[in-house]
């Protein structure tokens, strides 16, 4: 019941949202979430040779940053039907298609890909080790998960001021452009809970990775974990 209420709420929330996503993001995040992209791509070290999978692929700027970067065949997959319309219109270039799926569940065969991608997506997952089990199984050997997610800083003083803009900056502005009261507060409670109770990298290791890198970005706004099969 729990998985399918979260699936429900978070293909609601993003199809909803979906029109004015990129202006937000790009908005809220004073266009600080470019460089995150690029420089997750970066420490991953894909090429015109990976095979990469976007998962929460949402209207595809990671896919687009990763073109950017040389990565030539790329997939997308969403929850949401309405982020992928957008994806497909913005990456009609992709050399591969994009399909509506949860994480848990890739209808993907087995090591399929070289490379996964996630950008601030992983928290939506309902199931978050059979997600990254899936993960493991559609990789190739030595394949790479990339994981951008945001966190709760650890200097005080960033930590207060990350708190406010989250909690009552960022939903006043992102209902009042999207027209959505449920889906900017959703964000800030759930990168909050999502601090509290996962521990990425020990995740990954549970699930079978035999390499976990993590990296902090921007006085600890966002994490990058790698995660090598």
């Amino acid at each position: 019941m729990e998985e399918t209420n979260k699936k429900s709420q978070v293909r609601r929330i993003f199809d909803s949202i979906s029109h004015r996503y990129d202006f937000l993001n790009h908005f809220l995040s004073a266009g600080v979430d470019l460089y995150w992209r690029k420089k997750a791509i970066k420490l991953t070290g894909m090429t015109s040779k990976s095979i990469l999978l976007d998962i929460a692929c949402g209207t595809g700027d990671f896919a687009i940053t990763a073109k950017k970067s040389g990565v030539e065949e790329i997939y997308g997959a969403d929850l949401s039907f309405n982020m992928l319309s957008l994806f497909s219109k913005k990456a009609d270039w992709i050399r591969g298609k994009s399909v509506e799926s949860v994480a848990e569940f890739l209808p993907f065969k087995d090591s399929s890909f070289t490379n996964i991608t996630v950008a601030f997506g992983v928290r939506n997952f309902y199931d978050i080790p059979q997600a990254f089990r899936s993960f493991s199984r559609i990789l190739s050997l030595n394949g790479k998960v990339t994981v951008l997610e945001f966190r709760l800083p650890t200097n005080s003083v960033v930590r207060n001021f990350y708190l406010f803009y989250f909690n009552k900056v960022l939903p006043f502005i992102g209902r009042l452009i999207s027209n959505d009261k449920e889906a900017y507060t959703y964000l800030p409670e759930s990168v909050g809970e999502f601090d509290r109770k996962v521990d990425l990298p020990a995740i990954f290791k549970e699930c079978g990775f035999s390499k976990v890198e993590k990296y902090s970005l921007t006085f600890g706004l966002t994490q990058v974990v790698i995660a090598e099969k």
